[in-house]
């Protein structure tokens, strides 16, 4: 490996340990040769989001130019040009090597430029129209590194398990993108638990949630398990190399929901974490564990039924 593309691999594994230390710890239990490439991957999808997301005195227009003239580059390397970017040559040799296919990367590209212009969704429905791009897609690029027995079958739990751990964020993450000026959770929920956005800006004031936002949230959290329950039985088809790090991954995300329930579904009061030494212990069991671990023995609760969901929206009144 030439000298740029090592640096490249090196610069996307820098940002994984700096911004995605729950998901770089499961990546630890990858064969070492599996690993620069999900960290490509990762440093890709999170170069763009830091471009949507920078704060620093950059207006709207200036951000879409700079994705877009990103993604150009992208696309020009992808044509086998030359690109200066530090970070590019890292994931366009993981394309290569894996042959992952280039609708993800177009679709994930046409969410990010969403994100510049829309600042909340209607319906259930609608975002996750959005999430397709922005986190089901990162699911069926990572497919061809884990390896899979039956690709085809494994590519919808692939999918879910996207869609789980970005709602878990957006749950988890509630004021922050609000300070942001966005609202991922839907705005067709948010009415019929009798929330609205001066409701939230109120609770980011006084960090402290109403109960209404709290059953808001829990509702939230069912749906978010809903996709976990969705992803589960891929874990097991899998490889066995790759089984432990996917498990790891599943039961720290999902326990980023076991927080937020533990703090009485309150996500002003503080941002929901897993703690330390739990990653740590988590890491160790998986490691310990024998490859085709049942999906009934991972750490998400069962789903609750619709009737319960109906409940939980009762219970906003």
């Amino acid at each position: 490996m030439d000298a740029p593309l090592a640096a490249a691999y090196e610069r996307c594994r820098a940002l994984h340990r700096h911004h995605g230390r729950t998901y770089y710890l499961a990546t630890q239990l990858l064969p070492k040769w599996k690993r620069r490439h999900v960290h490509a991957l990762y440093g890709f999808t999170r170069y763009a989001d830091e471009i949507v997301d920078r704060m620093g005195g950059a207006t709207p227009r200036e951000r879409t130019d700079e994705l877009a003239a990103w993604s150009a580059e992208f696309l020009h390397g992808l044509r086998g040009g030359h690109t200066g970017d530090p970070l590019l040559p890292a994931v366009l040799h993981t394309i290569q090597v894996f042959d992952i296919d280039l609708e993800d990367f177009r679709k994930f590209l046409h969410s990010m430029a969403m994100d510049l212009t829309v600042t909340s969704y209607e319906t259930y429905d609608d975002l996750l129209l959005y999430m397709d791009g922005s986190a089901a897609v990162i699911g069926t690029m990572m497919l061809p590194i884990l390896e899979s027995s039956d690709r085809a079958a494994a590519r919808e739990p692939a999918r879910q398990l996207g869609l789980a751990f970005q709602l878990t964020n957006f749950i988890r993450d509630v004021a922050e993108d609000l300070q942001r000026g966005r609202i991922y959770l839907p705005q067709q929920d948010l009415r019929a638990f009798g929330v609205s956005r001066a409701d939230l800006e109120q609770a980011l004031a006084a960090r402290r949630s109403s109960p209404k936002i709290k059953s808001l949230i829990r509702y939230c959290v069912s749906l978010a398990r809903r996709h976990y329950a969705l992803a589960a039985p891929g874990i097991p088809m899998l490889a066995p190399a790759s089984q432990a790090c996917m498990t790891a991954a599943y039961r720290l995300y999902g326990g980023i929901l076991t927080e937020i329930e533990a703090q009485d579904y309150d996500v002003f009061v503080r941002r929901a974490a897993v703690p330390a030494w739990r990653k740590l212990a988590v890491a160790l069991s998986c490691v310990l564990a024998r490859p085709s671990v049942p999906a009934d023995v991972l750490d998400i609760p069962r789903q609750r039924d619709d009737a319960d969901v109906l409940d939980l929206r009762g219970t906003a009144a």
